[in-house]
């Protein structure tokens, strides 16, 4: 289960340092805001309002534990990186991760950008999945930085997609993986810790994208 692939649409290398502009946002009136903790740093992220059923899904998830001991399972550079298996918990080293979860789904509320930082939900794709509902419990964060003028136009182009001034500015001056837009649910943003991300997506991994050195989290809800 994940997020599609990298599909040569992004950015080649490690994204750009932490820039502290905002990304352009989502309804967030009811500002919830998500810790991850890891032994590289925290990552702090606010929940989108505009997407409650992953909001709520999420917040219950941190609360009752579900996360806690859980890896990034999955970390490529330049793209993304992935967590939220449940079986990561007890995974042995080289132990293929990434079909685990509560049992449910999550409709889709696609509507929010994979602006570098973004938080969403993996998901199966198109083929046994075509309502394009969610994991209910794995996510990744976008990494990925600036977008090439040319490869933005271009994707604009093949998925039809609309952006206003400001989010297309972002993906030029900031970063994010435009291509996964209309096709997955994002339903948060980083606000602090995008060069924990950085690290994160940087380490040392195995054949499937496994970091060979076990990257565990836990949530909580500040």
């Amino acid at each position: 289960m994940g997020c599609g692939d990298q599909g040569g649409n992004a950015a080649n290398g490690n994204a750009a340092a932490e820039n502290k502009e905002d990304a352009p946002a989502a309804s967030t009136s009811g500002e919830t805001m998500a810790l991850i903790e890891t032994d590289m740093g925290n990552i702090k992220v606010k929940l989108y309002d505009s997407t409650p059923k992953h909001k709520e899904n999420f917040i219950k998830l941190a609360k009752e534990g579900y996360y806690d001991g859980t890896l990034f399972h999955r970390v490529i550079p330049g793209f993304m990186v992935q967590g939220g298996d449940p079986d990561s918990k007890t995974a042995q080293p080289g132990q293929p991760l990434g079909a685990g979860g509560p049992g449910y789904t999550i409709e889709a509320e696609i509507g929010a950008k994979h602006f570098r930082g973004a938080l969403a939900a993996a998901r199966q794709g198109d083929q046994v999945n075509p309502e394009k509902r969610s994991s209910g419990s794995q996510f990744y964060i976008v990494q990925n930085g600036p977008v090439p003028a040319a490869q933005l136009d271009q994707i604009i182009a093949q998925k039809g997609l609309q952006y206003t001034p400001e989010e297309k500015d972002y993906y030029l001056k900031v970063g994010g993986t435009p291509f996964l837009d209309g096709d997955y649910t994002v339903f948060g943003q980083v606000v602090e810790g995008l060069d924990v991300v950085d690290k994160i997506a940087n380490a040392q991994r195995a054949p499937g994208d496994r970091p060979l050195q076990d990257i565990k989290m836990k949530v909580k809800i500040l």
